[in-house]
């Protein structure tokens, strides 16, 4: 699975599961620190990557648009550390990975995750 990680999650969170055998990167490591949201959206479904991200705007761009892909996981908890976004991470890889593949959103809270598949239907 490849991961895209967005700003506001620790860069070495993508070092750790790179060191786990994960193609991750963060949009800081590839010119995208300061792109919008739709411009990251682009990318993860060019490259077929999952966006790990702490921004609802991603679950309500793709709720709006109707979009399939990609896949994004949201984290609801501020102030993680790398090793715990890693472990969060491959938690729900471990659960939800024919899902994430197939693309959905899931919303992690507490170590619970709640999941919807794209595109989302109102």
């Amino acid at each position: 699975m490849l991961w895209l990680l967005d700003q506001g999650i620790p860069r070495n969170a993508a070092v750790l599961l790179s060191e786990r055998g994960f193609d991750a990167i963060h949009v800081g490591e590839v010119g995208m620190a300061s792109a919008s949201d739709p411009e990251i959206i682009r990318l993860a479904e060019k490259e077929d990557r999952v966006i790990v991200t702490m921004d609802a705007d991603f679950h309500a761009i793709l709720a709006r648009s109707g979009l399939q892909k990609p896949s994004v996981i949201r984290l609801r908890e501020e102030g993680l550390k790398a090793k715990e976004v890693h472990d969060i991470v491959l938690l729900i890889h471990s659960r939800f990975a024919g899902s994430l593949a197939a693309d959905c959103i899931v919303t992690a809270t507490n170590l619970k995750a709640c999941i919807r598949m794209l595109p989302i239907k109102s």
